[in-house]
């Protein structure tokens, strides 16, 4: 059964953003939103790139920190969070984990629908409520590290 991914209050939205993945391992991540809106601030002032294309990037740059975590060749399924994003964002997901794998197979990462019901769902909404701890939390230099350099 392929891993699933689910992000609970989207990167662009005021407050924490929390994203987890689930399967037979958990693991989840939250960005605290001043480290969203520090990132972001940063991003707009000092770099090319609409607001709407930054937002795509600290998101593919939560999920690379959360698919370092999977097993070699594990299958994942990530939630449709931007409709009609998903090739800008799988590339830049697929571009930051072939710096650490350059034999990173792109065939195990699709989207897809994950489901209210979904573990990874209610993992990365227990973080996003504060009724879970999170793995790890991201600080906005760990997303602009991946960005920038």
């Amino acid at each position: 059964m392929p891993y699933q991914i689910d992000q609970s209050n989207k990167i662009e939205k005021t407050g924490d953003t929390a994203l987890a993945l689930s399967n037979d391992k958990e693991y989840t991540i939250r960005i605290p939103s001043r480290e969203k809106r520090a990132a972001m601030d940063y991003l707009t002032r000092r770099r090319r790139g609409s607001r709407k294309l930054n937002r795509l990037r600290l998101f593919a740059v939560a999920l690379y920190y959360l698919l370092r975590e999977l097993p070699p060749d594990a299958q994942v399924i990530i939630d449709m969070e931007y409709p009609g994003h998903e090739r800008d964002v799988r590339s830049m997901v697929l571009n930051l984990l072939w710096r650490d794998d350059p034999d990173f197979d792109a065939d195990n990462i699709s989207f897809g629908y994950v489901g209210k019901k979904s573990p990874a769902h209610k993992k990365a909404l227990a973080v996003y409520q504060r009724r879970a701890k999170a793995d790890r939390t991201l600080k906005a230099d760990d997303l602009l590290k991946q960005i920038i350099g």
